[in-house]
C-alpha cells in the first residue's frame, strides 16, 4: 500500500487540506463569538450551510457514479477555494449573511468531493488493504486537525482574521494540484456509466441497502456518533465559559484529536480479536460514557477525559464502519450511496446542532448532556436487542475477511 502513489497524493492532499479546514473553523467561531451572542442563532448559522450539501447530495451521487471521479474531486477542490472570498467579504463588512453564503459554498463543494473520495479509494488499493488505508486517512485528518487549530489559535494572537482565512485559500488550492496528480483507473467500475440520468440518485440505492442487513445496521449505527458530533463545536464553546478559561478549547481539540488518532491506528488489531459487531455496539456505548462524562465538564481533567474517550471511540467505530460499506455495497453503486450517507450525516448532523443550541440556552450543558449520553445508551441498547433478535449480526467471516 506504501508504494502506491495514489495513497501518498490522497493522503498528503487530505493533510493539507484538513489544516485550511480547521483554520477556517476555528475563524468561523472566532467570527461568531464576536457577532453572535446566542447559541442557538449560531447553531443556524452552521445549519445553513448543511442544506446547501443536503439539496445537492442526489444529484452529487448520481453524478459519482456516471462520471470521473478525479474530475468531481478537482471541481469541487476549486470551488472550495474560491468559497474562501465570500468570507473575506464578511468580515470586510462584519456581515453574517455572507459568511452563510461561505458556508453554503463550503458544503455544497464537500457534498461532491467526499462522496467521490469514498467511492474513489476502493480503487487505488486492493480490498484487504481497505481498513487500513481508512484508519490511515482518518489518522491523518485529525492529525491535520490537531495541528490546524493549535496553529488557527497561536494565528489569531498574531495576524488578523482575514490572513488566517486567506491561509485556509491556500491550502485548498494545494489539494486541487494533488488531486490532479490523481491516477485512477475507473474502468474497473464499468456500469456506473450506465446510470439512468433522469434517476433522482437515491432510489437504486434504497433497495441494495434494505437487501443487505449488514449495510442497514451499520448505516443506522452511525446516527449515534453523531449526536455527540454535531453539537461539538457549541459544547467546546460553552465547556472554555463554563470554566472561563480559553486555554481549554485546544486541551479538548489535542486531546479528542490524539485518542482519535490511537484509536484509529489501534483498529487494524482490535479487528483481528474482535469481531466488527463488538467493535461497533462496544464503542457506541462508550460514546454515550463520554457525553455522560460531560456533567462533571466544569472540571477541566474530567472534561479532557471525556472527550479523550470520546476519540478514540470514534476513532475505532468510523474506520471499521466506513471498511464495511466499501467492501459490502457493491462498487457501480458507491458514487450514490456515500453521497446517500453523506446527506444523511448533514441532516442529523443539522438537527442535532439546532437541538444543541437550543438546549444549551434552555437548560444548560450538563444537564442537555445527561439527555443526550441516556439517549445514546438506550439507542445503542435497543438496537442490539433489535439486530441480535432478527440476526443482522455481521458473521464471522465477514470479521475475518476485513481483519486480514
Amino acid at each position: 500500500m506504501w508504494k502506491n502513489r495514489n495513497v501518498w497524493i490522497i493522503l498528503t492532499g487530505e493533510f493539507v487540506a484538513g489544516l485550511g479546514l480547521w483554520l477556517g473553523i476555528i475563524g468561523n467561531l472566532e467570527f461568531m463569538q464576536e457577532k453572535v451572542p446566542s447559541d442557538f442563532v449560531k447553531a443556524l448559522i452552521l445549519a445553513g450551510g448543511l442544506l446547501a450539501g443536503v439539496a445537492i447530495g442526489p444529484l452529487a451521487g448520481r453524478l459519482t457514479d456516471q462520471g470521473s471521479k478525479k474530475k468531481i474531486m478537482l471541481i469541487s477542490s476549486i470551488v472550495r477555494a474560491l468559497s474562501v472570498l465570500f468570507m473575506f467579504v464578511a468580515i470586510e463588512t462584519g456581515s453574517v449573511l455572507w459568511m452563510v453564503v461561505f458556508l453554503v459554498f463550503l458544503q455544497g463543494s464537500a457534498a461532491f468531493y467526499f462522496p467521490a473520495l469514498q467511492a474513489a479509494i476502493p480503487l487505488i488499493v486492493k480490498e484487504r488493504e481497505l481498513l487500513a488505508l481508512n484508519g490511515v486517512h482518518m489518522n491523518v485528518s485529525t492529525l491535520s486537525r490537531v495541528i490546524g487549530t493549535a496553529i488557527a489559535g497561536i494565528l489569531l494572537t498574531l495576524i488578523s482574521l482575514r490572513d488566517v482565512y486567506a491561509l485556509s485559500l491556500v491550502a485548498y488550492l494545494l489539494l486541487a494540484v494533488a488531486t490532479w496528480f490523481l491516477k485512477i483507473d475507473e474502468t474497473v467500475v464499468p456500469s456506473a456509466k450506465k446510470v439512468d440520468k433522469s434517476s433522482g440518485g437515491f432510489k437504486d440505492v434504497f433497495p441494495i441497502i434494505k437487501s443487505i442487513p449488514v449495510i442497514f445496521m451499520t448505516l443506522v449505527m452511525t446516527l449515534i456518533p453523531l449526536l455527540f458530533i454535531g453539537g461539538f463545536n457549541l459544547l467546546v464553546i460553552n465547556i472554555s465559559e463554563l470554566q472561563d478559561s480559553t486555554a481549554i478549547k485546544g486541551w479538548i481539540y489535542t486531546a479528542e484529536g490524539i485518542a482519535f488518532m490511537a484509536g484509529a491506528f489501534l483498529i487494524k488489531r482490535i479487528g483481528e480479536k474482535f469481531s466488527v459487531f463488538s467493535i461497533l455496539f462496544t464503542f457506541s456505548f462508550l460514546i454515550g460514557v463520554a457525553q455522560l462524562m460531560l456533567y462533571f465538564a466544569d472540571i477541566p481533567a474530567v472534561s479532557i477525559a471525556a472527550f479523550v474517550l470520546f476519540g478514540f471511540s470514534v476513532g475505532c467505530f468510523f474506520p471499521t464502519a466506513v471498511t464495511i460499506f466499501q467492501t459490502r455495497m457493491p462498487k457501480d453503486y458507491h458514487g450514490r450511496f456515500f453521497s446517500f450517507r453523506n446527506m444523511l450525516d448533514r441532516i442529523v448532523f443539522q438537527v442535532v446542532l439546532l437541538v444543541t443550541g437550543f438546549f444549551l440556552d434552555l437548560i444548560g450543558l450538563q444537564l442537555m448532556v445527561v439527555l443526550f449520553g441516556i439517549s445514546s445508551i438506550l439507542m445503542t441498547g435497543a438496537f442490539l436487542v433489535y439486530t441480535r433478535k432478527h440476526k443482522l449480526h455481521i458473521e464471522t467471516d465477514e470479521a475475518e475477511r476485513l481483519s486480514s
